[in-house]
């Protein structure tokens, strides 16, 4: 399944290219730009100290933790037992993915702040009602889903919110979307990957043109679950650069429809002179 929604970067504006829009998938790790909205949203101190564990309570009851060998950010790892800025928990939560790092900030907030940043957003399929990891809660049928829909109007959410967005910027992993931009452009983008499943969203702002919002997300085989040489991340990098490659058809006016040839109004017709009608009486 590929989904695959194009819009304008400006607010409210109708995107121009949509396949399986509403489509869900698993969310994988784009879920983590809703759990940082729902973190700086809710006024949580960033540069508070926090200890660094893997010990999380499943939704439905019981704990849960992260598994090292699932992790694509070794740092957290590394800090175990220790305590360290919320901040930087965050920050490597976005830039490397981390998941340890994602349940530890999704424990400093709440479910029900996530939500609202899902319903702010204006989304009406995604939701991310537990943790990364929580198979308890999996297996109960609770899931982190998204549709491209969702996920392009999630990223515009965020446009008062620069610091987040200049956030999504450094995302090391600049494989998918990115790798089919030229080096030098700009894209805040998040991506999300593990076997059967990868998804990326986010907004590009070329130089010469405005700023665009995309997101793919892809579910099937092609999806191997590696993060930088996924057969799937190329898929959605093709896709990337050719849209790319019409950016500057995506802000620009529809023109005005035109009749065709064949539907231009008959000419009036004129009376033969043997037809001329008389002239109307005065009415005085």
């Amino acid at each position: 399944m590929l989904s695959v929604v194009v819009a304008p970067w400006a607010e409210r504006a109708e995107p121009v290219f949509v396949h399986n829009p509403d489509e869900l998938h698993d969310a994988a790790s784009t879920m983590k730009v809703a759990v940082l909205a729902a973190l700086c949203r809710g006024g949580a101190n960033l540069d508070a100290e926090v200890p660094v564990v893997n010990r999380f309570e499943s939704v439905v009851g019981g704990e849960f933790g992260n598994d090292p060998d699932w992790d694509s950010d070794p740092l957290p790892w590394e800090l175990l037992g220790t305590h360290v800025p919320l901040r930087l928990l965050a920050e490597r939560m976005i830039t490397h993915s981390s998941n340890l790092a994602t349940n530890i900030c999704l424990a400093r907030t709440t479910q029900q702040a996530v939500t609202e940043v899902w319903r702010r957003a204006g989304a009406t399929h995604s939701s991310t009602p537990r943790g990364i990891e929580d198979y308890a809660a999996r297996a109960q049928g609770v899931h982190n889903r998204v549709s491209a829909r969702d996920l392009v109007r999630l990223l515009r959410s965020l446009a008062g919110e620069p610091e987040l967005l200049a956030l999504l910027e450094y995302n090391e992993f600049r494989v998918d979307l990115a790798a089919g931009l030229p080096s030098n452009t700009r894209i805040a983008f998040k991506n999300g990957w593990f076997p059967g499943v990868r998804l990326s969203v986010g907004l590009v702002q070329p130089a010469d043109c405005p700023p665009y919002l995309i997101a793919v997300c892809y579910t099937g085989r092609l999806a191997d679950g590696t993060d930088r040489t996924d057969p799937a991340a190329r898929l959605l990098a093709r896709i990337s650069k050719a849209v790319w490659d019409r950016r500057d058809q995506i802000s620009r006016p529809a023109p005005p429809v035109r009749p065709e040839p064949s539907a231009r109004p008959a000419p009036p017709v004129r009376p033969e002179p043997s037809a001329r009608p008389t002239p109307p009486r005065s009415a005085g």
